[in-house]
C-alpha cells in the first residue's frame, strides 16, 4: 500500500512540472485542432439549413439590403462567413383584431414580406441566392455555389377567412405555415393562453380544421411552434402529412409554453414529423436567461444613458404599430451590436450567457426522446433568437463543432442540419400531389 501511495505521490509531483504541463497542453491543442478540422470538413460537406429567420422589409430596399453586412443576424455575407447554406425567411404577422380591417392589414403585411424576399433573390442578388420551392431546388442551388432562401409563414392570421389564400401563399413560395402566433387567431389557439387560462377555440376552430386540409392539399408543412398544445394535437390528428415545429425546444429541459412537452414530441414522431430545436435563450434555459436579462437590463440602462439612447419596456414595444416596432428593433440591434464586447466582459462572471452547449443539450434530449430522424436545427434569428456562440449566421460553424464534440457522425449531422426537414418537405409535397390528383 505504501508503494502504491508513493507512486501516486510521484505522479502528482511530475504532473506539476512545467515541462509535462506544456506537453499536456500541446497534446490538448493538437486534439482540439484535429477535432476542429474534422468538424470543418463535415460543415462544408453537409447542407446547413435554419428553419426560422425573421425579416424586416426595411432591409430589402435598393439602398439597404442583405447583400450588405448589416447589423442583422442574418444576411448574405454572414451566411457565407458561417457556412449557413439555407435561410428560411419568415413572413411574420403579429396577431391583431379578428375583424375584416384586421385581416386586410395582416394580408398587406404578409404580401409586403413575400415581395421583399423575392426582390432579394430576383433583383438584388440573383447570382448569389435563389428561392427554393423543393428539396431538389435546394440541392441544385447549393451545387451551383449559391445561397438558398426558403419561405415560411408565421401566423395564418393574414389569410383571414379566405382559405383560397393558402394556395396563393403556396404560389408565392410558402412551404410552411403556423396557424397562430402569440395570441389566438381565427384558426387556432396560441400557447399564450397558458398564461391566463383563456381560450378562444379550444384548439383549432372549424376554419382552422379546414385550413389543415388545404395546407395538406397544396403541399405546405403545418408548423406547430406557436399554437397551443390542444391545437397542435388536433392538427397532428387531422393532418394527412407529416408536420414540423419550425423553432421549438424541449419542455422537459425548459418549462416554457413555447416548448413542446413529451406528449407532443411523441405525437410528432408517430406522425413522421420533425422538431427544429431553437437557439432562443429563454426557450433554452429560462433560469440563465432570466438572470442574464436582469443584469443586462441594468447594464443597458447605464450604456444607453451615456449614448442618449431611449430604452423602451416590452409593454411599450408591443403597443407600437408593426413598422415602428421593426424600426425600434433595428436601432436596438445596432446598439447591442456596438456594445457586445462590453456586455460580454462585464457579465461573464455575474451572469453567464446561455450558450451553444446549452442549446445542443436540447438537440441531445430530442434525439434520445424521438430519434435522430425527427430532429432539426433553427435559430429564430432577427426575431429574438441566438445564444452565445451562435448569435448570428456568421457563427453557424460552432453548432457543427459542438455536435462533433459530442460524437455525432457526419450522417447524423447531415440529418440534423437539413436532411430530416427536407425529407418531410418531400413527403408533404408528394401527399399534396396525390390529394389534388384524387380530387380531379
Amino acid at each position: 500500500m505504501k508503494q502504491i501511495l508513493s507512486a501516486i505521490a510521484m505522479v502528482a509531483v511530475f504532473a506539476t512540472l512545467p515541462g509535462l504541463s506544456v506537453l499536456a497542453q500541446t497534446r490538448g491543442d493538437k486534439a482540439e485542432a484535429k477535432l476542429r478540422a474534422k468538424a470543418l470538413k463535415i460543415h462544408k460537406e453537409v447542407i446547413t439549413l435554419d428553419t426560422h429567420n425573421d425579416i424586416s422589409t426595411s432591409n430589402f430596399t435598393d439602398k439597404v439590403n442583405y447583400t450588405q453586412r448589416l447589423s442583422t443576424q442574418v444576411n448574405l455575407p454572414k451566411m457565407r462567413e458561417g457556412g449557413l447554406d439555407v435561410s428560411w425567411m419568415v413572413v411574420y404577422t403579429g396577431q391583431g383584431p379578428l375583424t375584416e380591417e384586421g385581416y386586410a392589414a395582416a394580408y398587406k403585411n404578409a404580401i409586403d414580406k413575400f415581395e421583399a424576399i423575392h426582390r432579394l433573390a430576383e433583383k438584388y442578388a440573383p447570382n448569389e441566392i435563389g428561392i427554393a420551392l423543393t428539396s431538389s431546388d435546394v440541392r441544385r442551388l447549393v451545387k451551383e455555389g449559391k445561397l438558398v432562401a426558403m419561405i415560411g409563414v408565421e401566423n395564418g392570421y393574414p389569410i383571414g377567412t379566405d382559405l383560397g389564400r393558402i394556395k396563393e401563399f403556396a404560389d408565392r413560395g410558402a412551404r410552411y405555415m403556423s396557424l397562430a402566433h402569440n395570441g389566438h387567431s381565427q384558426l387556432a389557439d396560441s400557447n399564450t393562453g397558458e398564461a391566463d387560462g383563456i381560450w378562444l377555440n379550444n384548439g383549432l376552430s372549424d376554419l382552422g380544421k379546414k385550413a389543415i386540409a388545404e395546407m395538406n392539399k397544396w403541399g405546405i408543412m403545418i408548423d406547430l411552434s406557436h399554437p397551443s398544445k390542444q391545437s397542435n394535437l388536433q392538427a397532428i390528428a387531422l393532418s394527412k402529412a407529416p408536420v414540423i415545429a419550425s423553432h421549438s425546444g424541449a419542455r422537459a429541459l425548459c418549462d416554457h409554453s413555447r416548448n413542446l412537452d413529451d406528449e407532443q414530441l411523441e405525437a410528432i414522431k408517430k406522425n413522421g414529423g420533425v422538431v427544429q430545436a431553437v437557439a432562443f435563450r429563454s426557450y433554452v434555459n429560462t433560469a440563465k436567461s432570466a438572470l442574464r436579462s436582469a443584469k443586462m437590463n441594468e447594464l443597458m440602462k447605464e450604456l444607453a444613458a451615456k449614448e442618449g439612447f431611449t430604452l423602451l419596456s416590452r409593454d411599450e414595444i408591443r403597443k407600437m404599430p408593426e413598422a415602428e416596432m421593426e424600426a425600434y428593433f433595428q436601432k436596438m440591434q445596432a446598439f447591442r451590436a456596438k456594445n457586445t464586447a462590453v456586455i460580454r466582459e462585464r457579465l461573464k462572471d455575474s451572469a453567464p450567457d446561455v450558450n451553444v452547449k446549452d442549446f445542443v443539450n436540447h438537440i441531445d434530449y430530442l434525439v434520445k426522446k424521438i430519434g435522430i430522424d425527427h430532429v432539426g436545427i433553427s435559430s429564430d434569428f432577427d426575431g429574438g433568437g441566438g445564444v452565445e456562440g451562435w448569435d448570428g449566421a456568421d457563427e453557424t460553424f460552432n453548432v457543427t463543432l459542438e455536435l462533433v464534440r459530442r460524437g455525432y457522425t457526419k450522417n447524423q449531422i447531415a440529418k440534423l442540419w437539413s436532411g430530416n426537414l427536407l425529407r418531410v418537405l418531400d413527403e408533404v409535397q408528394e401527399i399534396g400531389r396525390r390529394i389534388r390528383a384524387e380530387a380531379r
